[in-house]
């Protein structure tokens, strides 16, 4: 390799810009490393020429002895809303793992660009402390700039506008658009959080990537936007793509308004050039009206109204906030008085099993496994989903064996370290069977190592879909135990 070949470090290079952004170089005939801990990252995101070092970027100077000419960081932790759920894991990534990085661009002195958030302009401001993600970004961008001008080192602050484009990570970790081409692609409704009239700036990740190659070449200092001056509401998306539209409940963290910049980027000869809506058509398939999926979900629980806790309580205000949304719920009959309750809302459907005593928990995995397998004949379902892990659990994990049926799990407020060997055995089986499991706190590493398993892995048809009512339950769950 020749002695006068440029070196850049990007930091998450294995992730969707960072992939973006490696291919670029290479083929600017850049050396390029990245440092990527594949926590959002993929190994099938690796570029033919790129040099690979897997590791937290908190040890940066352990996996990087070479002197960069440039240091790209984009491996950070990157999702707004989910980030309310994950506090510790974004410290972690944003704030310990950008601190070392900072550290390793004093001791390397070379040139520093930092992907800073849009987020801490929206809103008028007030977005910046909504969320972790958009806190720890602030605060990043700022020591950044005061790391810089204490050692007269060359950096410069880009802001990215809703990235999208080929080679998006669909799930938990995706972006709404990518969210909606899942959804669209599979045949499901799309799901926006209401209201609805949210705006936000799309651009695309070629226009991205363009930009951070300009910047690092000629850029100096804070203040670099890069994004789509064009502004869409996040309904307007959804009509783009076509088909139905599922409403969902607010979320406190979403932000109503976005407010772009692009001054200093455009000074510098750079202009987003693709449109959102080519990029949509591009990804559009019909659907023929067998090839979609009912507005349904199948749900166990071992327990439902009017016997309830925190997690039943709060699936129910979710329903309640999604009437065009059917639920079929699956449980137990457990007391007289549940036995004969009606549904408390005209969208629930509730299939109770048993004989009206607290014995009907034990009969749930045989008697609610045969019930839910009779509603299975009759409906595409969305995807089937057991609110905890628990006797209903058993009986959903019966059902996919048997059909197939995509199994979401929650763990809602149960403590996973505090059982019995029998239900540890128990749990690890429902953990092993489940497609996808959620849990809030520590509570997704305990079941992690109980399982020995991956825990988030496709769910298949119901995959977007799923993780956004997830999410919504969720915050829901969250927001019962504040008030307590």
């Amino acid at each position: 390799m020749a002695d006068h070949q440029k070196l850049a470090v990007v930091t998450g290079g294995a992730g969707f810009i960072g992939s973006h952004l490696c291919g670029r170089l290479v083929r600017d005939r850049w050396r390029v490393i990245s440092l990527d801990n594949y926590f959002a990252g993929s190994k099938d995101n690796h570029i033919e020429g790129v040099e690979y070092r897997e590791g937290h970027t908190k040890h940066i100077a352990e996996h990087i002895t070479e002197t960069p000419d440039i240091i790209y960081h984009l491996g950070e932790y990157s999702r707004v809303e989910q980030s309310v759920l994950e506090p510790d894991l974004v410290h972690d990534l944003n704030v310990r793992g950008t601190h070392g990085v900072l550290d390793f661009w004093v001791e390397k002195k070379c040139k520093f660009v930092y992907a800073g958030s849009s987020t801490k302009f929206g809103d008028g401001g007030l977005a910046r402390e909504a969320t972790p993600y958009a806190s720890t970004k602030a605060a990043n961008t700022e020591a950044v700039v005061r790391c810089g001008e204490e050692n007269n080192l060359p950096y410069v602050v880009t802001y990215f506008y809703n990235v999208y484009g080929p080679g998006e990570r669909p799930g938990v970790y995706g972006t709404v658009i990518e969210a909606f081409k899942q959804m669209h692609l599979r045949g499901t409704p799309l799901t926006v959080t209401s209201p609805g009239t949210q705006k936000r700036n799309f651009t695309h990740v070629d226009d991205v990537v363009e930009g951070l190659i300009l910047v690092g070449q000629k850029g100096r200092g804070d203040g670099y936007c890069l994004g789509n001056e064009r502004s869409f509401t996040i309904l307007e998306v959804a009509k783009l793509f076509g088909g139905d539209v599922v409403m969902l409940p607010p979320r406190p963290a979403s932000r109503t308004e976005s407010s772009i910049d692009t001054n200093k980027s455009t000074a510098l000869g750079w202009r987003a050039m693709r449109s959102l809506e080519d990029y949509i058509m591009q990804v559009d398939r019909p659907h023929t009206h067998e090839e979609r999926l009912e507005h349904r979900v199948l749900v166990f629980s071992t327990t439902f109204y009017p016997v309830e806790g925190p997690a039943e309580r709060a699936l129910l205000k979710l329903i309640r906030s999604m009437p065009d949304v059917q639920f079929d719920i699956v449980t137990s009959a457990f007391s007289r008085a549940g036995r004969s309750a009606a549904a408390p809302a005209p969208n629930i459907h509730i299939c109770r099993v048993g004989f009206g005593s607290r014995v009907d928990k034990f009969l749930l995995p045989i008697l609610g496994y045969r019930a839910a397998r009779r509603l299975q004949r009759k409906h595409r379902y969305l995807f089937a989903w057991s609110i905890m892990a628990s006797y209903a659990a058993l009986a959903a994990v019966l059902l996919r064996r048997r059909a197939k049926l995509p199994l979401l799990v929650t763990l809602a407020d149960q403590d996973l370290e505090e059982i019995s060997a029998l239900s540890r055995a128990a749990l690890r089986l429902i953990l092993t069977d489940a497609d996808q499991v959620y849990g809030a706190g520590d509570q997704e590493s305990h079941a992690a190592r109980l399982s020995r398993t991956p825990l988030r892995n496709s769910i298949g048809n119901g995959d977007a879909f799923a993780n956004q009512l997830r999410y919504s339950y969720a915050e829901v769950l969250l927001n019962q135990e504040s008030a307590l």
